[in-house]
């Protein structure tokens, strides 16, 4: 069964989002079902920071030994951070997808806009 932390929030896409933090930004990586099923991480490849994207365009692409699977932006916004660590170890992402795997911080154009995303057991049924 894979971990689904319960203050995250989800994207039918397999995303999470943290929630905001007091500037308006949240971060984002793939979950723990995503990791398990793409199997070991190669490459990460995500936006660079200042990019505007928008909510459910595919903004960047997680490679592994499977397969190659798209990134959607879970939220509208602009890119403030990217997980720079991925650059030379992107099995953090299989290690520790809600921690040292995160992908990007997003700086939400809209302070509601995670209000739309699937909660941890709305995600649950969808995996389960």
């Amino acid at each position: 069964m894979s971990i689904i932390p319960e203050e995250l929030s989800y994207t039918a896409e397999h995303e999470w989002v943290s929630a905001p933090n007091a500037d308006g930004v949240v971060r984002v990586g793939i979950t723990d079902f995503a990791q398990d099923a793409l199997g070991d991480v190669v490459y990460a490849q995500m936006p660079e920071v200042g990019t505007t994207i928008k909510a459910n365009d595919v903004v960047g692409e997680v490679e592994s030994t499977k397969s190659v699977s798209d990134i959607y932006a879970p939220v509208t916004g602009e890119v403030v951070a990217r997980n720079e660590s991925l650059d030379t170890d992107s099995a953090l992402i299989n290690s520790d997808p809600y921690g040292e795997g995160w992908l990007i911080e997003i700086k939400l154009a809209e302070a509601d806009a995670i209000e739309s995303l699937l909660s941890a057991s709305e995600y649950e049924q969808q995996v389960g």
